[in-house]
């Protein structure tokens, strides 16, 4: 475990709340984090976790308690619709304004779950917000994580959030943090590095993150991609079927099993001590960057003579 992984201790009730830059702060339990902004208008939430949950509004009482301001949550923004990261949503009543993607208000009204209710106010590719002062700018540029996942770049506070694609310090969770759509994750840095900003949030973990990190993380996808295309053009696959028969998709998961294991090799002994986790999550994540190398561009695929 690289020391570098870890970030500041949580208090006696279960969570840590602290300065990004002036008035932007940001919550978490140790696996999620949530952000806020206090405003002469109220308090802008970005992201509302379940597993922080009530925490969310004793952090915000904390900070709006030592600086005299308002602790009322007036504004929710939904990074995306899962609902590990908006299903405390509810906790904060109805009479708030939610703002997220388009597509996030319809994956909201299709999921009909009372935690998270729809966002009223939506948005297509870009959308630039003033609240209380603070100058907000959402931007979706394609399917990534998920179909909706947004980038928030708070630009006067040197920060950009942008959720599930980077985990600062630590490698990826199962099959690239569960994304649906891995040539869109794999683009996401580069997006993300396309902007000015210093404070990185992520939404997972133990601490705030760095351009560093973000570059880091650009780099391990990469290297998965490239060994990737390698064991797909080294494993031969005639041995599994030779040896299931009649049982093709025993074969199938025997092949494939050994691509994953063959492509994630080299890159577990590149990153481990580097990367927390590297050692547990990255042969899941290369089985389907390989899937993804396989069926949305098309490599190695052979048409029957």
């Amino acid at each position: 475990m690289p020391r570098s992984a870890l970030g500041p201790a949580l208090n006696e009730q279960g969570y840590y709340v602290g300065r990004v830059e002036r008035n932007l702060y940001w919550v978490t339990d140790g696996t999620y984090q949530s952000a806020f902004l206090t405003t002469s208008d109220g308090v802008v939430l970005l992201d509302a976790p379940p597993t922080i949950g009530h925490n969310i509004q004793r952090a915000v009482d904390e900070i709006a308690s030592a600086n005299g301001v308002s602790n009322k949550v007036t504004h929710l923004i939904y990074s995306h619709h899962h609902a590990d990261h908006g299903g405390a949503s509810f906790l904060f009543g109805k009479n708030i304004t939610r703002i997220g993607h388009e597509e996030t208000r319809r994956l909201l009204l299709r999921d009909d779950d009372p935690a998270r209710p729809p966002n009223e106010e939506t948005f297509q590719d870009r959308r630039t917000m003033e609240i209380g002062g603070e100058r907000i700018d959402l931007a979706w540029h394609g399917a990534n994580h998920t179909p909706d996942n947004i980038l928030i770049h708070l630009p006067d506070h040197d920060t950009l959030m942008f959720i599930d694609i980077v985990n600062p310090g630590w490698a990826p969770v199962y099959i690239s943090n569960l994304t649906e759509d891995i040539p869109g994750y794999i683009e996401a840095p580069a997006n993300a590095l396309a902007y000015a900003w210093t404070h990185f949030i992520g939404g997972h973990l133990t601490r705030l993150g760095t351009r560093d990190d973000v570059t880091l993380h650009q780099q391990y996808m990469a290297d998965i991609s490239e060994s990737s295309r390698k064991a797909i053009d080294t494993v031969d696959p005639t041995r599994y079927f030779v040896k299931y028969g009649e049982n093709s998709w025993a074969a199938v998961k025997g092949y494939l099993d050994e691509v994953a294991a063959f492509a994630a090799a080299p890159v577990i002994e590149k990153y481990t001590g580097v990367l927390a986790a590297a050692d547990v999550f990255t042969e899941s994540t290369a089985f389907w960057v390989m899937e993804s190398i396989r069926l949305d561009l098309g490599y190695g695929s052979q048409v029957h003579p």
